[in-house]
């Protein structure tokens, strides 16, 4: 299985991506964590986009906040799928990481998910993963139905209280 790069801005970001951390480990798909800087380190992140399909990744998430250029910035150097994640950060509540993150130029594509979002972000990741990989695509849609059973059960307790 390929696996997931995972890049953040600054390690301050942490505290988010973990969320994509877990979700990936819960699923048991490989992934490398790494912090660089596309203003900071733009060399070594570079380095990073350009080596990333030969060193075995199937996909890039990548967190950032505030100017939030991290995504754009692999994707430029890499065709693997990226997937940025705006991080939340001390002033207008993310929505700068969001608008840095989504508004790429033709050609440059990077997939971006809410403000925070890094479950979503692990999810979409694997959902790429399992285009190639029938056993990820099982466990994805196996937690698709625990999901809605877990639905169906709160609304059934729910009802089953409040409802006559």
């Amino acid at each position: 299985m390929r696996k997931v790069g995972i890049v953040m801005g600054s390690s301050s970001d942490l505290p988010i991506v973990e969320k994509a951390i877990v979700t990936l480990q819960e699923f048991e798909v490989p992934f490398e964590v790494h912090v660089f800087s596309a203003h900071r380190t733009p060399e070594a992140a570079r380095m990073f986009a350009e080596d990333a399909r030969a060193n075995g990744f199937g996909c890039v998430i990548a967190a950032a906040g505030m100017a939030a250029h991290l995504a754009g910035a692999i994707a430029a150097q890499t065709t693997l799928p990226v997937i940025g994640l705006p991080c939340k950060g001390p002033n207008l509540d993310g929505m700068d990481a969001l608008l840095s993150t989504v508004q790429m130029p033709s050609g440059i594509p990077v997939a971006t998910v809410a403000i925070n979002g890094a479950k979503n972000a692990a999810f979409l990741a694997m959902q790429i993963l399992a285009v190639e990989d029938e056993a990820l695509a099982k466990k994805l849609n196996q937690a698709r139905v625990d999901g809605a059973a877990n639905v169906l059960a709160a609304d059934a307790e729910l009802s089953s209280k409040y409802n006559s």
